[in-house]
């Protein structure tokens, strides 16, 4: 994988037009790689009319079968042995169906590569030690989450003086206890020590708007940080926009919006989004994304809503090269958000159900018939 390697070394994460050519030499050497190791995906790929060896440049990557995250969830395609995985991890798992991928030495060494260079980007990377208040799972054995792998790895872009969980295991199950996290937060914020939490938005609202509710206003020592990922799952009925979010960090806990970040990303699709100054999601060298039009799976133009379709070479032990998730989304063109990024952003919608998914990726249906579970 000599282009991905290239690629995901690439000094300047947002230099979409001059990675363009290397991007794609690096998805046609690992969609060649995989047709050869995964007799499934090869299959997957002759149904959708993609020939091998085929051409695969800058423009011909559409070309590529977006398997639905739904089918992951479902069904194993894997290109490599089981003793070759070093990690495994799943996703959330809505309505107790999961996502289940595993990472090799060399896919694990390329998403390292991508981790330091987007945080040294997004100032994330510290020597100064910190507290972390993770809103996620307290990390166990047991548990292969993704958070609870990823919120852990965030722990390390600056030393870690202390960890506290909201999603604690207590009496064989996990407990969410923002009553403790309340305690410890506001002890901390007597220090002078940063501060930084990472978590669902769920949780962090929660937290937030209890603490208000109860007239507690602090003031985080200098150097802190609100970062966010993931759904709101369970708490969708609570949703509240972004601008709330921030107008509750900065009366809780004396945070502005510039030292709030949020990042994007899926367990099928282990590429690191990260908000701009403006809070949007620019396409990172790493990946590249597809808008498509929900009947016919066809990419539709900049500005035109439709299902997500995430790309990228990372992988190689499992064929992960084209992704389509179950959000709906609109990719805004480059040089239109004003921060200094001048790439394309992705502004994600919302997210259909499973039965729409299933409609909505029909022609995905055709040619995933006949490939083995």
């Amino acid at each position: 994988m000599k282009h991905a390697d290239a690629l995901f070394r690439w000094k300047d994460p947002y230099d979409l037009p001059g990675t363009n050519a290397l991007f794609a030499a690096a998805m046609a050497e690992n969609a060649a790689f995989q047709r050869r190791s995964c007799r499934d995906y090869d299959h997957i790929c002759a149904i959708a009319g993609l020939e091998r060896g085929a051409k695969l440049g800058p423009g011909d990557l559409h070309r590529l079968p977006p398997i639905p995250t739904l089918y992951f969830k479902r069904h194993t395609l894997r290109s490599m042995p089981e003793n070759r995985l070093l990690i495994r991890a799943a996703s959330s798992g809505t309505g107790g169906v999961k996502s289940r991928v595993g990472f090799d030495a060399g896919s694990l060494r390329r998403g390292l590569d991508m981790s330091l260079t987007m945080a040294r980007r997004h100032g994330l990377l510290s020597v100064k030690p910190c507290h972390y208040f993770i809103l996620g799972y307290q990390p166990r054995r047991e548990n292969d989450t993704a958070f609870s792998k990823t919120g852990f790895g965030f722990t390390f872009f600056a030393p870690a003086l202390s960890r506290t969980y909201a999603l604690v295991w207590q009496n064989g199950g996990y407990q969410l206890d923002l009553k403790a996290m309340e305690k410890r937060l506001i002890r901390a914020a007597k220090g002078t020590v940063p501060i930084r939490t990472i978590g669902f938005p769920s949780y962090t609202y929660l937290l937030l708007r209890g603490m208000e509710e109860r007239g507690i206003h602090l003031r985080m020592p200098a150097g802190s940080l609100i970062t966010m990922g993931g759904g709101w799952k369970q708490f969708e009925g609570q949703k509240v926009e972004k601008s709330e979010l921030y107008r509750l960090a900065r009366s809780v806990l004396g945070i502005g919006e510039a030292q709030c970040v949020e990042f994007f990303g899926a367990v099928e699709h282990p590429i690191l989004y990260t908000t701009c100054p403006r809070h949007h999601f620019h396409i990172p060298v790493y990946s590249r994304v597809l808008i498509r039009d929900p009947d016919t799976l066809e990419p539709v133009p900049e500005g035109t809503p439709g299902l997500v379709d995430l790309l990228t070479p990372m992988t190689a032990s499992m064929p992960l090269l084209s992704v389509m998730t179950d959000d709906l989304g609109v990719l805004h063109p480059a040089g239109t958000c004003g921060c200094g990024i001048e790439g394309p952003w992705l502004e994600i919608l919302g997210r259909v159900g499973v039965r729409d998914i299933v409609t909505c990726a029909a022609g995905a249906a055709e040619y995933l018939k006949g490939v083995a579970p």
